[in-house]
């Protein structure tokens, strides 16, 4: 099964138990039609019809 040690592999006495990982969160951040792409979001602008990064 993946993300399981095989049987005869032992975890070292002196690690603990790793807390649960947490449920993410429902997002509620609405993409909105209105607004435009901001190019600073993605890292790089259009110049001359060529992208570039800054």
């Amino acid at each position: 099964m993946p993300g399981q040690r095989p049987a005869h592999v032992k975890a070292p006495a002196h690690w603990s138990k790793s807390e649960p990982v947490p449920e993410p969160r429902a997002s509620d951040d609405a993409p909105d039609p209105d607004r435009a792409l901001a190019p600073t979001r993605y890292g790089d602008w259009e110049r001359a019809g060529i992208a570039i990064d800054f």
